[in-house]
């Protein structure tokens, strides 16, 4: 650790904390909507499968504007781009505490998702450029703790919020905190010497961006993590939601199960890099079997098991460091190795289509399973998720079995 420490500037650590705790808040932002559903379908404001319906107006708006967003990372200033991001997604959170319309939710719910899409680009971009080869995994990897930094704010505070001040003000606390933290990003965020903009250098910039689409296994990897995503943000979606209903616990206790998910990622997110550059040179393909089969296991000891405490705590526990490790190396450190530096946005940005593409048909689908299952007895909503559970399960042995088919590819500096 001393040693990938070493020769790290001050320069290079204002850039790696800006985009490690500015990202986090991107996720703020992000799953506040998550701490309200059960609210929301108590003070009958939404169905489940129109919140399933608003869920996936983020993700789709957040999959097309990873792609688009990550294009551009590559060619602009990230400071700006991120700090802008950020900004616009805790204004609509403000602006969501105020609003009940279907309309209005799915339309600014989809727009938070397109300022969403800034923020990632602009981190691993910012990365990328900053950092070698030798240390880009594990930095990169530290670096993606921060969704778990957000998580983890979330599922403990925005459920307390939720729980005594009402769901408006679960997106409000959100939107507050998030424009704080633009503002740090945009004095704190190092922009890195300006990219060549000639008309050579954009015409070879293009070409090699047009060859991230062209590479087999970047589609393999792609495909990998729309898996990986639907069982992620099944759990982080509707695991609240699921313990409430399934398992019979409270708000608060539902969220901190869920929070431990988010607070071992961060271990997860954090060593991913480092142990694949120090455990195995550099190379993905072992730490991404292992966590894999881990984050199978634990996906189905949360939701086959029955109601306990303590077995729930453990495979939350055991979710959150193969899900940290998984959303590295098959969110974008893999596809970011084999591609070209300086398509790093581009890449992630292919990556991302897939994924959140993935998790907004998961929210789609298993909206619907639940409102499939859903029965009212004596005025008491009681579902059953025999269908959903089955669905994340099988999404998550899909995302450990296609990363074998990359076992062998080389890596570039």
């Amino acid at each position: 650790m001393t040693k990938l420490l070493k020769g790290i500037s001050r320069d290079q650590w204002a850039v790696f904390l800006s985009t490690t705790f500015g990202y986090g808040f991107f996720y703020v932002t992000r799953l506040s909507f998550n701490l309200t559903k059960n609210s929301l379908t108590e003070d009958n404001i939404f169905t489940t499968s129109e919140i399933g319906y608003i869920g996936s107006a983020l993700f789709f708006a957040y999959a097309v504007g990873k792609l688009v967003n990550g294009i551009i990372a590559d060619r602009v200033n990230v400071r700006y781009l991120m700090s802008l991001g950020l900004f616009v997604s805790a204004l609509i959170n403000i602006l969501l505490g105020f609003s009940e319309g279907f309309f209005a939710f799915a339309v600014l719910w989809g727009l938070n998702g397109w300022f969403q899409s800034m923020g990632a680009p602009s981190s691993v971009v910012s990365i990328s450029r900053w950092f070698s080869g030798k240390n880009r995994g594990s930095f990169y990897g530290m670096w993606s703790s921060s969704h778990n930094i957000g998580e983890a704010v979330t599922f403990l505070v925005t459920a307390v919020v939720v729980s005594y001040f009402g769901w408006q003000w679960g997106f409000r606390a959100a939107g507050i905190s998030a424009m704080v933290m633009a503002a740090l990003i945009f004095i704190f965020l190092k922009p890195h010497p300006a990219p060549d903009n000639s008309d050579n250098a954009n015409k070879s910039l293009g070409k090699t961006q047009l060859s991230v689409f062209m590479n087999p296994n970047v589609w393999i990897i792609a495909m990998a993590s729309a898996s990986f995503y639907i069982t992620r943000y099944g759990i982080n979606s509707w695991g609240v939601f699921f313990l409430q209903n399934e398992k019979g616990y409270s708000l608060i206790e539902a969220g901190s199960i869920i929070s431990v998910n988010a607070i071992f990622g961060i271990l997860g997110t954090f060593f991913s890099g480092i142990i694949s550059d120090t455990l195995f040179k550099g190379r993905r393909n072992m730490p991404v079997l292992l966590f894999g089969a881990a984050y199978a296991l634990a996906t189905g000891l949360f939701v086959f098991a029955p109601a306990n405490w303590y077995l729930d705590i453990f495979s939350m526990a055991l979710f959150g460091l193969a899900l940290g490790a998984l959303l590295v190396y098959l969110g974008g450190l893999m596809v970011v190795d084999i591609c070209p530096k300086n398509v790093s946005g581009t890449a992630l940005g292919f990556v991302g289509i897939a994924s959140y593409l993935g998790a907004g048909i998961q929210d789609i689908i298993s909206g619907l399973f639940i409102e499939d299952g859903l029965e009212v007895i004596e005025s008491v909503n009681t579902y059953d998720f025999e269908q959903v559970k089955i669905f994340w399960f099988i999404a998550a042995v899909v995302a450990m079995v296609l990363p074998l088919f990359v076992w062998n590819v080389k890596y570039k500096d």
